[in-house]
């Protein structure tokens, strides 16, 4: 008589538990449950599949263990061959800039966080290595890739954004701490307060209002551009705060001053010191107005536009006009030196304190505090005398 053969090939059962998989058998009159030690998956369930054969070949060729340690899924600690340790996933610092730009964005002008962290952003992602731990190689990346002090002064702001994430507890050190002094940048004097000189104030209006220096391909003639030049000259304003100048803040016998336009990013913002100030008008600066004002004014219009209505763009005015007329006029010898656009302001408050007028008066005139007009205008007033007010009796002292 035959014996029959138990069919032992689904005597393993592949079970899941909870999404991990497990072995289900029967041997010795006992049920037996073994986990795999890996979730359910379809990659997975071949590697039970294959564990599976192997007990039911164990059984069948009577190698069975019976303690199970041959079945159940190996530790770190039962493996005897070295496996190579998994590489550790590098901090991007991409990540990190945004998150501190998206804190900071409470805190900063919008102008800000477009123009200077955008700035950094960039970087940012054109390093090669953009991550935190090859801070030493993003420094020696940005050393040759930017003048010495553009990269000290993005060391800094990496720097500034791995502090603040420590605070916040993304991470445990800053690789940024020291990096930026190590750079070392030439000695340079502070933002240069030179004025104008009365005679060069007028060789450059000239220019401007006669076209001296225009060439005759030029789209927009200098002379368009005169009476910005001369209001920048008569009241010491901030270029983005001319530009943004509408005649609705133009009084009869004063200025409002109290918007700022940053023309590189095109937003409109309240002025540096997010102070409003009235500035008195003249009869110099009278006549500029009367110059430029059309016969009934849109209230919204801009008093000094570029072509087509928009803002001037100062940083091209300075590049493409004012440049080019103020170094021909230092060729020619008419002006002593070159000086941007903004000694026009420089100039302004020189002339003022020169004329006797207090620092308390040039200040509001001007929204800047008295501490830094005497801190960096001092020079201007260094030349005024004690004034004698003939208090001494003359005869007396001849005695």
């Amino acid at each position: 008589m035959q014996t029959k053969q138990r069919d032992v090939r689904r005597s393993v059962s592949i079970i899941v538990s909870r999404g991990w998989l497990q072995l289900r058998f029967s041997y010795g009159g006992k049920r037996h449950y073994i986990s795999v030690g890996l979730r359910d998956t379809p990659t997975n369930r071949k590697i039970a599949e294959a564990k599976a054969k192997l007990i039911e070949s164990d059984i069948i060729y009577e190698r069975f263990d019976p303690t199970l340690e041959k079945y159940k899924p190996q530790t770190a600690l039962s493996v005897t061959t070295t496996a190579a340790p998994l590489p550790v996933p590098k901090t991007s610092l991409l990540d990190l800039w945004e998150q501190y730009t998206q804190f900071q964005q409470v805190h900063l002008e919008e102008t800000t966080i477009i123009r200077d962290y955008g700035k950094i952003e960039k970087r940012i992602r054109k390093f090669p290595k953009p991550y935190l731990e090859d801070a030493i190689a993003i420094q020696a990346h940005l050393l040759t890739e930017f003048a010495a002090e553009t990269a000290k002064r993005t060391l800094k702001q990496l720097s500034a954004c791995c502090n603040w994430a420590m605070r916040k507890k993304l991470i445990s050190e800053n690789p940024f701490k020291e990096l930026a002094q190590e750079v070392k940048t030439k000695k340079t004097s502070k933002v240069s307060r030179k004025p104008f000189s009365k005679e060069c104030v007028a060789a450059i209006i000239s220019a401007f209002e006669h076209n001296t220096y225009c060439s005759k391909y030029s789209p927009i003639p200098h002379s368009y551009y005169a009476p910005y030049v001369k209001f920048l000259f008569h009241t010491g304003c901030r270029p983005e705060e001319a530009i943004a100048l509408k005649w609705k803040h133009v009084e009869k016998n004063r200025i409002y001053i109290c918007e700022a336009v940053a023309t590189d990013v095109r937003i409109r913002k309240t002025t540096k010191t997010d102070t409003l100030r009235y500035f008195p008008i003249n009869e110099e600066l009278r006549a500029v107005f009367d110059a430029v004002r059309p016969e009934n004014p849109d209230p919204n219009a801009l008093v000094f536009p570029a072509r087509g209505g928009k803002e001037i763009d100062t940083h091209n005015f300075l590049n493409r006009v004012w440049r080019p007329v103020v170094e021909k006029l230092v060729e020619a010898g008419k002006v002593k030196e070159y000086l941007p656009q903004y000694n026009c302001r420089h100039t302004f408050i020189t002339l003022c304190l020169e004329s006797g007028i207090i620092s308390r008066r040039v200040a509001d005139w001007c929204g800047t505090s008295v501490a830094v007009i005497e801190e960096h205008y001092a020079g201007a007033i260094a030349h005024i005398q004690v004034p004698s007010f003939g208090l001494t009796d003359q005869t007396t002292l001849e005695d």
